[in-house]
């Protein structure tokens, strides 16, 4: 299964739980950016599936968004010297990643557009389409929602965890970074993606 294909069930698993939350329960829409700001890790198939979507932007837009990367990464360089192309979060460690990430908590994602709307939704990464909904696997586990603003939507707060096959997911996922990890991708950000594609363009 390809990694569009992959995203494909995670929008699917998304659209089971919004019909079940019912109309105006889950805030979740263009404009709301919410949880579009902060460094977080993506899969080297998902930096490879960010790069090519910032690559199908008309050229204005991509320009803004790879000089917006290119400005994020040197943040990050100048907080963590020793971190450079292609910005990969696991030579950096988690420890050192997650002190990163909570000093560039308000740092908006390169890819939000002026009015809130992600630039790239096509192409956003397996994060973003977790965010908004906790998830149920069939083994039991239960995934949190992290969407940072639900304390103040009482209803949406409280919906129970919409079912997924986790698991299957993950070995599908597993499966397409091995393939991207082969073409010289790594398990960077949405900066570090777009700015590693970008030495190349």
């Amino acid at each position: 299964m390809s990694c569009r294909a992959l995203h494909e069930t995670l929008d699917a698993w998304f659209a089971r739980g919004l019909a079940a939350a019912g109309p105006g329960v889950v805030p979740c829409r263009r404009g709301c950016s919410a949880c579009c700001h902060g460094p977080f890790d993506i899969s080297p198939a998902d930096a490879a599936l960010v790069a090519e979507g910032v690559a199908a932007l008309p050229e204005a837009e991509r320009a803004a968004v790879r000089a917006r990367a290119a400005a994020a990464v040197r943040r990050c360089e100048e907080l963590e010297p020793g971190w450079r192309a292609p910005w990969d979060v696991d030579a950096l460690g988690e420890q050192a990643f997650d002190a990163l990430g909570d000093r560039l908590a308000g740092e908006p994602c390169p890819a939000l557009g002026a009015d809130g709307g992600c630039l790239i939704h096509a192409h956003r990464p397996a994060t973003c389409r977790l965010t908004g909904l906790s998830l149920s696997t069939p083994e039991g586990d239960v995934l949190e929602n992290h969407c940072p603003i639900q304390a103040r939507f009482p209803r949406y707060a409280e919906l129970p965890p919409t079912p997924f096959d986790l698991q299957g997911f993950e070995a599908g996922a597993e499966r397409e970074d091995g393939l991207a990890a082969a073409r010289g991708h790594v398990t960077t950000t949405v900066a570090g993606a777009i700015a590693f594609a970008s030495r190349g363009a």
